[in-house]
């Protein structure tokens, strides 16, 4: 027997002793799982969009049937009336942030919402201008930078000041921030980077922007559902995300914002602002004056989009039963069986093929493990191959295939056959 062959069998030995002592086993069984050619595929990107939860159909199916039996009375009757639609969601978002009920909601989208917290939070004045963000931060995250220092007359090639590299330690991010010094207005970091799966711990680097005077808010869309949070606790100034990836809500579901609470009842902070953000108990006497909302409510514009967030409401209440700290025990569990055969993989070939992009420490990464090839063509080749045995990955230039093992509805076994399809491509 070769030494691939053993590892092979090693692997699926240690993936069903894994799989028959999970505790979170019945979880998979809430998700729709896709097939191909009969047999379930290995699914490892949910960091892109997550599976559908089962339940996610009768909840639409319910709004669709609150529509066609009560109209616009499902505003206010009904199973869930329309009107206080997005307080459904605070409680299950509080408990995955690591914030209070009234410091989030449910609305808009990413990017959207993520240039209406900068209107509150990013207030460039003389020399105070600068925004800092990680290396190569996702594409849209720098587009919303670039535009924000453009509306308000700076040179964004000066404005937007990006980390040197995304392996520095928290030590040297913190110092790095005080050097920018009373340039810096505010601090935006994805939560966990788009590419390498770093996890940028805020605390320290919240308190290093907050001493030279700028805000700091965090682009969660990578993180939220991923890892547990502590935004509050952390005085993490302002945030948002979507929810299609780890929160499993949907393509192009619905987003989400939090503020901290030391803004949410100001009247004077910059907002631009709707109807929705006043409050429930006022807002159809229909005043001229802008009376907020508590909290993070104030910065909704517009009503919930119920059919969308139906499906999210459905996935929410799987993270609470569950609890977002279970998810994460076992998170750690898969991706450390995966780069332990991504290691024994390397070791077993004729030449290295890969090396691992992610932080080896678990405290610094998510569910999320990527792996740069040495030449493009060997990479493209072996993302071809997994695509064509059912293991469902992708691929990011420069070189990248990120593959994301989801506590919610991927086994152990799903992590054994990535890794034996890997390395039958790697020894065509």
């Amino acid at each position: 027997m070769s030494r691939l062959e053993k590892l092979r069998e090693s692997w699926m030995h240690q993936a069903h002793l894994a799989d028959a002592a999970d505790p979170l086993k019945w979880l998979r069984a809430h998700f729709h799982i896709p097939e191909k050619d009969g047999r379930p595929v290995v699914y490892f990107t949910g960091n892109s969009l997550g599976l559908q939860p089962r339940k996610a159909a009768q909840y639409i199916a319910e709004e669709l049937e609150a529509w066609r039996t009560l109209a616009v009375d499902g505003h206010f009757q009904g199973k869930r009336p329309w009107y206080h639609y997005h307080t459904f969601f605070s409680e299950h978002l509080a408990s995955l942030l690591g914030c209070q009920p009234q410091e989030c909601v449910a609305m808009g989208s990413l990017t959207a919402n993520l240039h209406l917290l900068l209107v509150s939070f990013y207030r460039p004045q003389g020399q105070k201008f600068k925004i800092l963000c990680e290396q190569n931060p996702f594409p849209s995250d720098l587009y919303a930078f670039w535009s924000q220092a453009r509306f308000h007359g700076y040179d964004p090639q000066e404005a937007v000041v990006e980390l040197p590299h995304n392996d520095m330690a928290e030590e040297e991010i913190a110092q790095y921030i005080e050097s920018l010094g009373d340039e810096l207005a505010v601090v935006v970091f994805g939560g966990v980077h788009y590419l390498s799966g770093r996890f940028f711990r805020p605390g320290p680097l919240v308190q290093a922007a907050h001493r030279v005077g700028a805000f700091f808010g965090l682009d969660l869309a990578h993180a939220i559902g991923n890892i547990p949070l502590t935004l509050h606790d952390d005085e993490v100034d302002f945030a948002c995300w979507c929810s299609y990836k780890y929160l499993n809500s949907g393509p192009g579901a619905v987003g989400g914002l939090y503020v901290h609470e030391k803004y949410g009842g100001l009247r004077d902070i910059p907002r631009f602002e709707g109807w929705w953000g006043t409050r429930s108990d006022t807002r159809f006497l229909m005043e001229r004056s802008f009376d907020p909302a508590p909290g993070a409510q104030a910065w909704q514009l517009s009503n919930a989009p119920v059919f969308n967030m139906a499906a999210h409401l459905a996935a929410l209440e799987l993270f609470s039963q569950v609890g977002i700290e279970a998810l994460r025990h076992k998170s750690i569990q898969l991706t450390g069986f995966l780069e332990q055969g991504l290691d024994q993989l390397n070791e077993a070939l004729p030449h290295r093929s890969f090396s691992l992009l992610t932080p080896r420490d678990p405290a610094l990464r998510g569910c999320q493990l990527s792996i740069i090839f040495e030449d493009e063509e060997t990479g493209q080749r072996v993302f071809k191959t997994l695509l064509s045995e059912g293991v469902v990955v992708d691929w990011r230039q420069p070189r990248v295939m990120r593959m994301a093992p989801v506590p919610s509805y991927n086994t152990f076994e799903d992590v054994a056959r990535c890794l034996c399809s890997l390395a039958d491509a790697l020894v065509l």
